[in-house]
């Protein structure tokens, strides 16, 4: 894994993931790019940047209507809008800054018992508006590591267990599984596609090609 990883950011670079100024727009970008690309999320982003929104109290006071218009690059905007309050709401009655989240030890718990809020979307905050040792397991990285033969290998089939070898391989540094996991994305989109670019992939060797 480590070998992966060290290949990947030799031939791609640091990657310097998550875009975001802030904890919190790391967290609203978790939470709208389901299901969609981050291209439409940026638009969305910085709709809420131009009307001086990002921030909890007034993402949670904004009405649903103006929300909806100015989120809706994102897709599923009245879901999504839900979902955003939501999880700002739980912030602010259970913990009132972001920061005071980090200290939480069950805090991954609570988080997945948000309506709406899955692993994927949950691993993105704890790591990237978190700083907390927790791989997010996304289409890519299953994408990648099936092909490769890593999940065959060891048997691995749920979140979970993907998420633990992953952080077990790379010590749970923070610093590196955000790097594992957007190199992973990008070789995703450049080489290991739907329809693989196998003969110019610059991990192709340790490759079992499991298409």
């Amino acid at each position: 894994m480590k070998e992966i990883y060290y290949e990947l950011l030799d031939f791609y670079g640091p990657q310097g993931w998550w875009p975001g100024e802030t904890r919190l727009e790391v967290i609203v970008g978790a939470i709208l790019t389901q299901n969609v690309s981050w291209k439409n999320v940026e638009k969305s982003i910085i709709n809420l940047k131009k009307e001086g929104l990002l921030n909890i109290n007034s993402l949670l006071n904004i009405e649903d209507e103006k929300l909806y218009t100015l989120i809706k690059s994102s897709g599923y905007f009245r879901q999504k809008a839900k979902r955003l309050k939501d999880f700002l709401r739980f912030i602010n009655d259970n913990y009132g800054r972001i920061e005071e989240m980090i200290n939480d030890r069950n805090i991954r718990e609570k988080i997945l018992n948000v309506k709406g809020i899955g692993k994927e979307t949950a691993d993105s905050i704890l790591l990237y508006a978190l700083d907390l040792p927790f791989f997010v397991v996304d289409t890519y990285t299953l994408r990648i590591f099936k092909r490769m033969g890593l999940i065959e290998d060891i048997n691995l089939k749920s979140y979970e267990e993907i998420r633990i070898m992953v952080e077990n391989s790379l010590d749970r540094n923070v610093k590196d599984l955000k790097e594992f996991h957007a190199l992973l994305v990008e070789h995703g989109k450049k080489y290991c596609k739907k329809e693989p670019l196998c003969d110019k992939c610059p991990i192709n060797k340790k490759c079992r090609k499991n298409i």
